[in-house]
């Protein structure tokens, strides 16, 4: 290796993103700023092993980065300067804890004396984030000595890993840096450090995790095994919820829960943000229209279970929750992780174990069974539903946003990844997502709900991968348009499929709505935005649809490259009269 430093802050830099390439980093996002120059040029000379993407907001950098570790799941850094620069990754840290995605943040920061003393773009930068990262540390300022360089190399080594375990998450690293901040002489002799650094002893140990995953593996005290949970429910009335999930093996995870369904005779209540949907051939006794079943009085009387298995996070349906708490079941969650995911405080035990290995472990014990009755109920009701479902939206002419996430799910091509937004995108998804064999793959930011960076997390998903989609509304879409600053950095297409009501549709479901005023002036909130002329501003491609037929035919074949929105307007009232008169009757 040749090298040749010219300043303290150079190798120190050196050695942080040389360390951070053995570990396994491929991707970086800079935003750009002074106080991070060693950070940013150092990166830039590990190119191309490391992908260096320069984006101007650091909000939809951090955004940006949650998407790429989401798909790949690999931490990806991010590099911002000092002062509120940082700030500006909050959102999407939170998200990246209540998700378990693995974020590492680089903040620059002025060294000590620069603090507390009024010098500009200055800070407390020290533990900003508060309880949300994994791990947090100050590193000391830079040094050549050669102990200190190794303290630097061992303490990213840590990072890294602390970012994929115990559980999948944020590592802030806060690095003070003095002048001269870019690659200019110091001064300082460094040709002992050089040498040293030129041998392969110094980094030969590094050695990257075998494999990466979201939620890697913990163990926590005395672990309820298998048999327990077999003995506990044999022979009881039950469900498996296939909750929200984004697996990294998604085909394997479907497959699991399949398993498990056969070898307990349940009925797979699949979430429509879980890819359980879109494998539905696995899954004999797949129930994709339970909010709908549930709505039914004498069904969701009947069908009451005794026992509940979560995989994942809880389905978004208030159908659902409120039917579990009203018949408080024993609920087992499997989830491998250290988090509490029993948001409904039932008769709750969590199995510290992944469905894959669950699965197999019960596997040498099962043996065909024939379908309960009550497995009965629930897939005659499921059939009957799913069939109403199907003949209301597509005797729906008008549009209505809820048709849209129907349609997709019969019109995508095969495995096409799909960002789904919050508020209406994601609950439509679950009321209209029709099951089907074509290993779509959906993504969301579901661990805060939030709608800050939707745009940003979906370019973070779609960079350098197939084709894909986000379907989103005008709200969502407004709040995070700085996101198409990624454009010139962008590699692959995103098609935006955009719901314009101009305003929060999901307020006209809420009991506000009533209230006039200040339901349209601090809720809806339109913006009467026209998105053609927002899309010519960066250089987007805008299609306003017409007809569902026009919005079909855009959707398969996608593109390959470029970025491209489809906008559909509906009328948001309309929209949620349409729901009120129909969720409740379509599994008469």
């Amino acid at each position: 290796m040749s090298i040749a430093f010219r300043n303290t802050n150079e190798i120190w830099a050196f050695v942080l993103t040389e360390t951070l390439k053995r570990l396994g980093l491929n991707c970086v996002v800079i935003c750009p700023g002074s106080r991070s120059t060693p950070l940013a040029v150092a990166f830039a000379q590990q190119k191309p092993t490391i992908e260096v993407i320069s984006i101007l907001d650091e909000r939809s950098a951090a955004f940006f980065a949650l998407g790429r570790a989401k798909v790949t799941g690999k931490p990806v850094a991010v590099v911002c300067t000092s002062g509120t620069a940082g700030a500006n990754f909050y959102p999407a840290v939170i998200e990246a804890k209540e998700s378990c995605i693995p974020l590492l943040l680089l903040t620059a920061d002025r060294p000590q004396e620069l603090r507390e003393c009024h010098s500009g773009q200055t800070i407390d930068q020290v533990k900003l984030y508060g309880n949300y990262p994994n791990w947090h540390t100050e590193l000391a300022l830079p040094s050549v000595e050669l102990g200190m360089l190794a303290y630097l190399r061992q303490t990213l080594i840590h990072a890294w890993r602390r970012s994929l375990a115990p559980v999948a998450g944020v590592v802030h690293l806060n690095i003070p840096l003095r002048d001269p901040l870019a690659p200019i002489a110091d001064g300082v002799d460094l040709s002992h450090v050089e040498s040293q650094l030129a041998t392969a002893d110094f980094f030969s140990h590094i050695i990257p995790p075998a494999s990466y995953g979201i939620q890697t593996s913990i163990k926590i005290g005395t672990e309820i095994d298998g048999e327990s949970l077999f003995s506990s429910i044999s022979c009881r009335r039950g469900i498996l919820i296939a909750g929200i999930a984004q697996p990294q093996q998604p085909q394997e995870y479907c497959a699991a829960i399949s398993q498990l369904s056969k070898f307990f005779n349940f009925p797979v209540l699949a979430e429509g943000l879980s890819p359980v949907r879109n494998y539905a051939d696995f899954n004999p006794y797949l129930i994709s229209t339970y909010d709908s079943i549930l709505r039914n009085s004498q069904l969701a009387a009947e069908l009451a279970p005794e026992v509940v298995i979560l995989i994942g996070e809880m389905p978004t349906s208030k159908e659902l929750r409120t039917w579990l708490q009203k018949h408080q079941p024993l609920m087992w969650i499997i989830d491998k992780s250290d988090r509490n995911l029993d948001s409904l405080h039932l008769k709750t035990e969590h199995l510290r174990v992944s469905i894959d290995e669950l699965a197999h472990g019960l596997t040498h014990q099962f043996t065909e069974k024939p379908k309960s009755k009550y497995l009965e109920a629930w897939c005659q009701a499921e059939t009957i539903t799913s069939k109403n479902r199907d003949r209301i939206l597509a005797a729906t002419n008008d549009f209505f946003e809820g048709k849209v996430a129907w349609l997709l799910s019969q019109t995508l091509p095969a495995k096409t990844p799909l960002f789904i937004a919050n508020s209406m995108p994601v609950r439509d998804m679950e009321f209209f997502w029709k099951p089907n064999n074509l290993g779509i793959q959906p993504f969301c930011n579901r661990g805060a709900n939030g709608i800050d960076g939707t745009l940003s997390t979906a370019f973070g998903v779609a960079h350098r991968h197939q084709p894909s989609v986000l379907l989103t509304g005008d709200l969502t879409l407004l709040h995070d348009t700085n996101g198409f600053l990624i454009r010139n950095k962008f590699v692959g297409h995103l098609t935006i499929i955009l719901i314009n009501n101009n305003g929060g549709g999901i307020f006209e479901m809420l009991p506000i709505a009533q209230f006039e005023p200040p339901f349209t002036e601090l809720f809806a909130t339109p913006q009467d935005i026209d998105f053609a002329q927002l899309c010519t501003t960066y250089g987007v491609e805008h299609h306003l649809i017409t007809s569902w037929q026009d919005l079909q035919a855009k959707l398969n074949p996608l593109p390959t490259q470029g970025i491209r929105v489809l906008e559909l307007r509906s009328d948001r009232k309309a929209d949620a009269q349409w729901r009120k008169e129909n969720l409740a009757n379509i599994a008469l």
